[in-house]
């Protein structure tokens, strides 16, 4: 008889998508050996964290979805919802440490089922999208002074203007 696929769950808003977010997929995808990704709505990063994601859904869903340690990329409506762990038949679910005192039912539902289990993992240190977003409000002179500068050199050297 095969042994049952061990089906893994992560979930985020993936906004401006970096390091931190790839090791807690490719973590994630360890575990298991299917790695279903649920990819949050911009109207539920509104809803939770007040503001809408810079990057908007549909690009978002396709990194997740391109990226080689996810079996698969889900829409997400609301925040670990236990219809959409029971759909998927998920067996482990992780996210990221900051959530141990924090409710959802979905997490609580899988610590209740038998043989299922919820992973905390630590957060990756120094890198979050909100410090990515501080940055560049801090560099945003500087980041406009540099555009500005690369774009009068291509006017300046732009080929067609050689041909004249």
């Amino acid at each position: 008889m095969e042994r049952k696929k061990i089906r893994v769950f992560t979930s985020g808003s993936f906004d401006l998508f970096h390091i931190g977010h790839l090791n807690i997929l490719e973590r994630s995808a360890a575990l298991g050996d299917e790695l279903i990704v649920g990819v949050s709505t911009d109207e539920l990063i509104q809803h939770y964290k007040g503001m809408p994601p810079i990057i908007p859904f549909e690009q978002r869903f396709r990194i997740i979805s391109s990226l080689k340690c996810v079996t698969k990329a889900v829409k997400q409506v609301k925040l670990t919802e236990v219809a959409q762990l029971q759909r998927e038949d998920i067996d482990i679910v992780t996210i990221g440490d900051d959530w141990i005192n924090k409710y959802l039912e979905g997490l609580e539902w899988m610590k209740q089922q038998p043989g299922k289990e919820v992973v905390y993992f630590p957060y990756t240190p120094d890198v979050s999208t909100t410090g990515i977003k501080k940055k560049i409000i801090e560099s945003t002179s500087e980041i406009i002074r540099a555009a500005l500068q690369r774009e009068a050199e291509l006017d300046y050297n732009w080929p067609e203007d050689q041909k004249k």
